[in-house]
């Protein structure tokens, strides 16, 4: 499973997560991998009970990030695909950011509306500005 399938999964995870908040969110794991016939691995599992985790300091990134919106106007695809994003670029280390955010964008044209992808690298270029966001970076030539 590549990595862009890993975030795949667990933007559909976090959106299920998010749908169903009257389940524990262990409950919700096992169940909709179950269904999607989804491989755990490391990286799912971990960025899954990551976000929700950090879900409050993740949240108010993306808050105070989208100016003029609320979370709750945001669809719950946007959502879950943020919550991914900025949970990789506060949480994990040795992603660059530019993969990352990248990456956000990609998921967002496949399965969020046409105005979804702007939003998001905005929203996200605004969030990796932190300075507290160790910087990654792929060095000329690739790796």
């Amino acid at each position: 499973m590549t990595r862009h399938e890993m975030r795949e999964a667990v933007i559909a995870l976090l959106f299920e997560r998010d749908s169903r908040r009257d389940e524990e969110t262990d409950e919700v794991y096992v169940k909709s991998l179950s269904l999607r016939g989804a491989e755990e691995n490391d990286y799912i599992r971990d960025a899954y009970f990551g976000v929700w985790d950090n879900a409050e300091k993740i949240d108010e990134a993306i808050r105070s990030s989208a100016k003029d919106w609320s979370l709750e106007r945001m669809s719950r695809v946007t959502l879950a695909i943020l919550r991914l994003a900025v949970y990789e670029l506060y949480f994990l280390r040795g992603i660059p950011v530019g993969v990352t955010i990248n990456e956000a964008v990609e998921l967002a044209k496949r399965y969020d509306d046409e105005a979804a992808p702007a939003f998001i690298n905005g929203i996200l270029s605004k969030v990796a500005a932190d300075p507290s966001i160790e910087k990654d970076v792929v060095p000329r030539g690739g790796r």
